[in-house]
């Protein structure tokens, strides 16, 4: 049992390895670190969850090979990103840009998160402070007691 725990480990820390195929990789290691860095960057377009660097899909691999065409073409790591988001638009990058269109989404989450414990506070300071009220016979067996 405890083997087939390690298999599977092993096996899910070099699956994305196996997206890269070997013909895709560059002779230069600078460049193709480079292309490495780019590639965890963007979203893959088919699967829309993964980097094109963990995508088998046909279009990640499409997009792997065109970032290491710009970069052996003398693009620096900005261009290339910017080349594929005037391609495919900022869906493209699996962390989207602070700009005037996005402000919604990057402010959204930590407003929404501190609307809500604002409103669990105030939940539970109504709850604590808000003493029930006593039926008469209720009253009556506190007045007993305290007599």
């Amino acid at each position: 049992m405890i083997w087939l725990r390690a298999l599977c480990l092993t096996l899910a820390m070099i699956a994305p390895a196996w997206a890269v195929s070997p013909d895709e990789v560059l002779p230069d290691p600078v460049l193709e670190q480079r292309a490495r860095d780019i590639s965890a960057g963007l979203r893959c377009l088919v699967c829309q969850n993964q980097s094109i660097d963990d995508s088998d899909a046909d279009l990640a691999r499409d997009l792997r090979v065109l970032v290491r065409e710009r970069l052996v073409a003398g693009d620096s790591d900005e261009q290339v990103q910017q080349f594929l988001v005037d391609r495919y638009g900022e869906f493209v990058l699996l962390n989207p840009r602070v700009s005037n269109h996005t402000l919604l989404l990057w402010g959204a989450a930590p407003v929404l998160l501190i609307g809500g414990l604002g409103a669990l506070w105030l939940v539970n300071r109504r709850r604590r402070y808000a003493a029930p009220e006593l039926s008469p016979d209720e009253k009556a067996a506190l007045d007993e007691l305290n007599s």
